[in-house]
């Protein structure tokens, strides 16, 4: 395998023999011409490359194969058929509380699962202190495992693999029972383990982390590999398929002119006043029985900008046309907020924002202006994509129009920034 690959899967499957009957599994054994079984195929010819020190996101529906995937991966399941490599130290979060003796204490579970991830005693016990302090489960270290809550277990779990100096770390949704200060501590503890160089496989239904994280993604379907590629893409997706609403791609995708789409013209709807021209178009998802017009961004003034400084608001125009929504069912419409990194650092609608926008009528065409006020960010390009839609009779919204990146602005600064956002702080000294 090439000293640059750090995970290589070809053609794997995994297949299992299910039985209708306990003695059906007898007769199988003793008469192997006759089949009393039916085959059932957790995994079907998945093949994939992970590079060294890339992270690596896997998602799909529960069923799809995603565990199985990493059980072979870990070696704690054989395939049926196809190859897996691996190269590199494995530390591993397959399931709760895995690799755990219930009956040991949480120092006990330390050393072992440690030992069993390659460490030797001395390494152990060098690193045991900096294992427990990031665990942070007080004096339950020393209490036997089958005594913890769900969340004390990942906690230790995750210590234990992270500081094991894995080459490559494999987590498969472990950190969902995390509480918000442990979630906080693995995501700096992650993005230390990307800066090392560390190969990272993440299994996980947050398909905003996917997005974050991952320089890769394959997205499993009934065990085969039904889509891989850049994150953004697979999991626009996949999110269409799970909520069976469609991908709309623009016209020519993949080409230079790859997502321009201009409307001439709006006077065919007798508004003069309405946002025509959709600047950027990656690519558009919902089924489309209202759609987007066209998008403008304005200064507080109402001039077109392009860029704008940090801490200050601009205006977000948004035309919206019916095409079949009935009538009287209620509009929702919003907006998510990126860095040129495809990260979400923001999102809302008038549903959230409780703003009544009104509800659908034939033919009718409607602007929305949003004033938003922008944060202090780390200057550098960013991006707004629109969203319409309504709520249906059971109040779920339901998703019509969304163009990803359909606005990229600049912003800049007019203060020293070092970091991704920087917050107004008043300092004084207290005197005495």
């Amino acid at each position: 395998m090439s000293s640059n690959i750090a995970i290589r899967v070809s053609n794997l499957s995994k297949s299992y023999q299910i039985y209708d009957k306990p003695q059906d599994r007898l007769k199988q054994s003793l008469w192997r011409r006759k089949k009393y079984h039916t085959e059932f195929k957790a995994l079907n010819d998945v093949s994939f490359e992970v590079k060294r020190g890339e992270t690596f996101g896997v998602i799909g529906r529960n069923g799809s194969g995603k565990s199985t995937l990493l059980q072979i991966l870990c070696g704690t399941l054989a395939q049926t058929s196809g190859t897996v490599e691996v190269n590199g130290r494995v530390a591993a979060l397959l399931e709760l509380g895995a690799g755990f003796n219930p009956e040991f204490t949480g120092r006990e579970n330390v050393y072992m699962n440690a030992a069993i991830l390659g460490l030797s005693r001395g390494e152990i016990d060098a690193k045991y202190d900096e294992i427990v302090a990031f665990a942070d489960i007080g004096d339950f270290i020393n209490q036997p495992t089958k005594t913890y809550s769900s969340g004390m277990y990942v906690r230790l779990a995750f210590s234990v693999a992270v500081n094991a100096n894995p080459d490559i770390l494999i987590v498969d949704e472990a950190l969902a029972v995390g509480d918000a200060y442990f979630v906080h501590r693995c995501g700096l503890r992650f993005k230390e383990m990307q800066k090392r160089g560390v190969t990272i496989l993440l299994v996980t239904h947050d398909a905003s982390a996917v997005k974050r994280m991952c320089q890769n993604t394959i997205w499993l379907n009934d065990g085969a590999v039904e889509m891989a590629g850049a994150p953004a893409e697979v999991v626009d997706h996949y999110l269409a398929f799970l909520f069976k609403r469609p991908v709309v791609l623009s016209e020519g995708e993949g080409s230079e002119s790859s997502g321009k789409k201009l409307i001439e013209s709006n006077t065919e709807y007798g508004v003069t006043t309405a946002e025509n021209n959709i600047p950027n178009m990656d690519r558009r998802l919902g089924n489309q029985a209202c759609n987007i017009m066209g998008v403008g961004l304005y200064d507080i003034n109402m001039n077109p900008i392009t860029s704008t400084v940090n801490d200050s608001q601009i205006i977000l125009r948004i035309s919206i046309k019916n095409n079949s929504l009935e009538r009287g069912l209620k509009y929702t419409a919003g907006y998510i907020f990126r860095n040129s990194r495809g990260e979400d650092l923001a999102s809302t609608n008038s549903t959230i924002e409780n703003a009544d926008i009104g509800i659908a009528e034939d033919e009718c065409v409607f602007t929305l202006r949003m004033a938003i006020d922008l944060p202090m960010l780390y200057p550098g390009s960013y991006s707004l994509t629109p969203a319409a839609g309504y709520t249906d009779e059971a109040g779920e919204i339901i998703l019509s129009d969304r163009i990803d990146n359909a606005m990229v602005f600049e912003i800049t600064s007019d203060c020293e920034m070092h970091v991704m956002m920087r917050f107004k702080t008043n300092i004084i000294r207290e005197e005495g």
